[in-house]
């Protein structure tokens, strides 16, 4: 049908266009925020590529709701404005004719959606979190960058190892400061140095250095200087990372299920109403898009804005109250979903019939 394949092709050229600038600007977004994450030492700067592939995937979904949105709202009313819709309306197609091929178009993306939010979101925030305890519980020798003093894992050491060539767990011009917990400072300092593994445990062995232990705080503390030619400092070792991460949005939707906690369901129902939205927002748009032509487009599209922000913004707070028991999720989706559905399907009435606009006219007549 002429009526149908023209609105998808152009319904489809739409969402790509939409889906390329906001893709182009989230990701530019969250590359400064990733860039200063890294900056602060949360994970490995050399992961920011693939720390910035997981950061995409999460926020995936709610950009391609939003690009349909996007995309229907701006068709049907490019359609209006240029009295296109004027024709269809005239060869016996109303605006609720619109509901049939739109959704026809958009169910492989509501598809994706609940892929997106079901199964590769909360694997996508699994791995973040895993790169982060990875990073967090590296070893003290794997935190020193050469050429660089670096604080260890507890706070009390830092260390400087000169640069090396060779990457074979020896070098040359080592200097470490520790603070003990009865307040001593040691300063030691070497020439040489060699990482060497006893038992389980790893040890930085200094050679032909001096070891400098100020007892006490204050200057009046003494301090002892002596010169040694071996010296054995015990080392914190890399621990295995957890696999499993403790936020919600990092668990399966299996484990959500099985859970039946509220903050469960609070993900839950915040993983159901991504799906639910997509497809309310698409028909709200729909009902949107029929405007005055002669009226300034600015109204719609901050009405847009508004509505989305104000759908999503509802979808976050109704998974706080659930996860605080305040209400129930059945509840809470039906309210949401189930009003916003129920006010779009009577809003696309009164737009092919505006029988509203008849009820008030009878008292008059009358």
């Amino acid at each position: 049908m002429l009526f149908e394949s023209s609105l998808r092709r152009e319904l489809a050229r739409s969402f790509g266009a939409a889906l390329v600038v906001l893709l182009t600007v989230v990701i530019t977004m969250m590359l400064v925020r990733a860039l200063s994450q890294a900056s602060r030492g949360e994970f490995d700067p050399q992961d920011v590529l693939l720390f910035l592939t997981y950061a995409v995937l999460t926020q995936l979904a709610p950009l391609l709701t939003m690009a349909v949105f996007i995309a229907v709202a701006a068709v049907l009313s490019r359609m209006y404005r240029d009295s296109e819709m004027v024709i269809w309306h005239v060869s016996g197609i109303g605006l609720s004719r619109f509901v049939a091929p739109v959704a026809r178009f958009a169910w492989p993306i509501w598809a994706v959606i609940a892929l997106l939010t079901a199964f590769v979101a909360p694997w996508a925030n699994q791995q973040r979190d895993e790169m982060r305890l990875r990073y967090e519980q590296r070893g003290d020798l794997e935190r020193v960058a050469p050429g660089q003093f670096q604080e260890s894992s507890g706070g009390r050491r830092v260390l400087y190892i000169d640069r090396n060539e060779q990457d074979d767990g020896q070098g040359r011009n080592v200097f470490i400061l520790s603070v003990e917990r009865d307040g001593s400072e040691s300063v030691l300092s070497a020439r040489a140095w060699q990482v060497v593994t006893r038992d389980g445990v790893a040890y930085l062995v200094l050679r032909d250095g001096q070891r400098v232990l100020r007892a006490g705080a204050g200057a009046e503390s003494a301090a002892q200087v002596s010169e040694f030619d071996t010296y054995w400092v015990q080392v914190r070792s890399a621990e295995a990372a957890p696999g499993a991460s403790g936020r919600q949005s990092a668990r399966t939707t299996w484990e959500l299920l099985r859970d039946g906690s509220p903050s469960s369901r609070g993900e839950l129902s915040w993983r159901t109403g991504l799906v639910l939205s997509a497809i309310n927002l698409a028909l709200l748009a729909i009902a949107v898009s029929a405007a005055n032509p002669r009226a300034g487009k600015s109204g719609n599209l901050m009405f847009m804005l508004f509505a989305f922000l104000l759908y999503h913004n509802l979808l976050t707070m109704g998974e706080s109250w659930i996860a605080r028991g305040r209400v129930g999720m059945g509840t809470f989706m039906l309210l949401l979903h189930g009003g916003v559905a129920l006010g779009v399907l009577l809003w696309l009435a009164q737009r092919e019939q505006p029988w509203l606009q008849r009820w008030r006219r009878r008292p008059e007549a009358a």
